[in-house]
C-alpha cells in the first residue's frame, strides 16, 4: 500500500516532483511490489490537497521510467519492483541544479479555479477564423516555399507586414531590423547568448515573472532588481543600480507588467532613457502586454521615445491570440539584429514558418482585429470582476494594484499573512495562485502574490477571489485571536 507522502511547499522543489520521488523510493524500496495498484490521481489528489493535474504529471514521470503503467479504465499499477539490473549513469550528478519553477503553474484541474497562469482565455479563441486563414494558406501558392527550410530571421512576408507596422507607430527607425523568434521568451534567451557574459549584470523589475529571472540566473548573470510601484520602477533605485560596474542590460515592461500590472508613466519613460544612455546601458523593453489596454489612454512606448533607435523592443502574439503557435519578435538596431539571427540559427535555424504564415494571413484578412476586439471586450469585464471581487472580499490593510490592462494584478497581504505558507489550504478550499517568492529577485515578497485574471470568466474570478478572501481573512483572524491570547512575558 503507498505511504502518504508528506509534501513541503517551501523545499523549492515542485510538488510534482516531491510526489513522484516519494513513490518511486516506495517502489525501488519494494514496499510497493510488482502488480500493485496506485491510488486514483483524483483520489490522491485529494487526500494530499493538490491539483489533480500535479499528481497526474508525477505518475506521467513514473511512467516514463518504466516504475508505472496506466490502463484506460483500469487505473496505473507497480512495473517493476526493484530498480533496473543494467548500470546506469548518475543523471542526478549528471545534471546542473536548476532553478525551482512555480508548481502552481501546471495546468489546473477542472475543479480548480486558477489565478497562477498569465495566459489568455482558450473560450475566446476564434477557432473557425483561424481555420479558415490555414485552408487559405495550404492553398495557396507560397505553400512548397513555406515547407522548405527558411531564414533564420523568420518568415519574409511575416517580417515584412511587423516592420512596416513599426515604422507607420514610429516604432522601428530606418536602422532597425527585426527577427521573428519563438515567443518572447527566446527573444530573452538570444539577447543574453549575444550581449551578456558570466559575471555580468542584469537590472530586472522587482518583482519580476520567473521565467525572464531564471533565463538570466543560469546564464551565469547577477540580477539586480529595481522595486516596482503602482507606477512602475523606483527611479531613484533605478539610478542607483545603474551605477553599479558591469551593468549590460536594463529590462522593462512598460505596459502592464507582469506580475504588478503597472504601467510606466511617460516620465518614467523619459528618466529611463536619460539613466540609461548615462550609464551606457542597453534597455530591452518587453510590450507583450500593451495591445490589451482596457481603459485610460496609451503612452508611447520607449522605444518610440528612443531618438537614438538603441532600445530594443520585444513583441508577441503570444497574449492577443495564440501562445501554443510560438511567434513573437525583436526589433533593433540592425547590426544586434544579425547577431541575434546568428544566435538562433545555432539554436533552431528558424521559427516554424507554417504558423507564421498562418498568423500573417489571420492578420491581413481583418479577423486579428476582430478578435482583438474581442479580447479587449472580455479583458474590460474580467479587470472589473477582479477588481470588485477584491474590494470586497480581501480582508482590510490588504492592498492590490488597479491595472488598466493586460493580465495580472498583483496584492500584497495584510502582514503577518504569508501567501506562500497559505497556498496550499487555499487550494484545498478550491483556488489557487502564484505567490511572491517565485517573482522576487533583489528584495522578499512574503505577502505578495499574483492573480492572473484574463483565462477566467468573470463569475470564476468573483468565485475565486471569494474563497481566496475567506481563507486569507480566517487565517488573520486567526493570528491575531493568538496574539490576543498569548500570555505576556514576565517582568523580572
Amino acid at each position: 500500500m503507498l505511504p502518504k507522502p508528506e509534501l513541503d511547499v517551501h523545499s523549492g522543489v515542485p510538488l510534482y516532483l516531491q510526489v513522484h520521488q516519494q513513490i518511486k523510493a516506495s517502489i525501488c524500496s519494494g514496499r510497493l511490489v510488482e502488480g500493485e495498484k496506485l491510488p486514483a490521481t483524483r483520489g490522491l489528489a485529494g487526500t494530499l490537497g493538490l491539483n489533480r493535474a500535479t499528481v497526474s504529471a508525477a505518475y506521467q514521470l513514473l511512467e516514463s521510467e518504466g516504475l508505472i503503467c496506466g490502463h484506460v479504465g483500469r487505473g496505473s499499477f507497480v512495473t517493476a519492483g526493484t530498480p533496473q539490473t543494467a548500470p546506469r549513469l548518475n543523471w542526478e550528478e549528471l545534471l546542473p541544479e536548476a532553478p525551482s519553477l512555480p508548481a502552481a503553474a501546471e495546468p489546473p484541474a477542472d475543479e480548480l479555479i486558477s489565478f497562477a497562469s498569465s495566459r489568455p482565455a482558450e473560450a475566446l479563441f476564434p477557432l473557425e477564423a483561424f481555420r479558415l486563414s490555414c485552408q487559405e494558406v495550404l492553398e495557396g501558392a507560397e505553400m512548397g516555399t513555406i515547407l522548405q527550410l527558411g531564414s533564420p530571421g523568420g518568415y519574409p512576408p511575416l517580417r515584412q507586414y511587423l516592420l512596416e507596422a513599426a515604422r507607420h507607430a514610429g516604432l522601428a527607425r530606418p536602422g532597425d531590423d527585426i527577427l521573428i523568434t519563438n515567443g518572447c521568451q527566446q527573444g530573452f534567451d538570444l539577447l543574453q547568448r549575444v550581449l551578456v557574459r558570466p559575471g555580468d549584470r542584469v537590472v530586472v523589475e522587482d518583482p519580476v515573472f520567473p521565467n525572464l529571472k531564471n533565463l538570466f540566473l543560469r546564464a551565469g548573470a547577477q540580477l539586480l532588481g529595481v522595486p516596482v510601484g503602482p507606477e512602475g520602477i523606483d527611479l531613484a533605485e533605478l539610478e542607483r543600480l545603474l551605477a553599479t560596474p558591469r551593468v549590460r542590460l536594463l529590462v522593462v515592461t512598460s505596459n502592464f507588467q507582469n506580475p504588478t500590472g503597472a504601467t510606466l508613466p511617460l516620465a518614467a519613460r523619459q528618466a529611463i532613457l536619460r539613466l540609461a544612455r548615462g550609464a551606457g546601458v542597453v534597455v530591452v523593453e518587453n510590450d507583450i502586454y500593451g495591445e490589451l489596454r482596457y481603459r485610460g489612454e496609451p503612452v508611447p512606448l520607449i522605444k518610440r521615445l528612443d531618438e537614438s533607435g538603441d532600445t530594443v523592443l520585444l513583441g508577441s502574439f503570444s497574449k492577443i491570440t495564440f501562445p501554443g503557435l510560438r511567434v513573437g519578435w525583436v526589433i533593433g538596431p540592425h547590426l544586434l539584429v544579425s547577431r541575434l539571427a546568428e544566435a538562433k540559427q545555432w539554436s533552431d535555424l528558424h521559427t516554424d514558418q507554417l504558423s507564421q504564415a498562418a498568423l500573417l494571413r489571420f492578420a491581413e484578412s481583418g479577423r486579428l482585429e476582430k478578435h482583438r476586439a474581442q479580447v479587449r471586450a472580455a479583458g474590460t469585464e474580467r479587470l472589473e470582476a477582479v477588481l470588485e471581487a477584491c474590494r470586497r472580499h480581501l480582508p482590510g490593510g490588504t492592498t492590490f494594484t488597479r491595472p488598466e490592462g493586460g493580465m495580472n494584478l498583483w496584492v500584497r497581504l495584510v502582514a503577518p499573512l504569508d501567501a506562500g505558507e497559505l497556498l496550499m489550504r487555499a487550494q484545498r478550499e478550491g483556488a489557487s495562485y502564484l505567490p511572491g517568492k517565485y517573482f522576487e529577485v533583489s528584495r522578499r515578497h512574503p505577502g505578495g502574490l499574483r492573480l492572473s485574471f484574463a483565462g477566467l470568466p468573470p463569475a470564476k474570478i468573483k468565485a475565486g477571489v471569494a474563497i481566496l478572501g475567506r481563507v486569507f481573512s480566517e487565517e488573520l483572524e486567526r493570528t491575531r485571536a493568538f496574539h490576543r491570547w498569548a500570555p505576556a512575558p514576565a517582568m523580572v
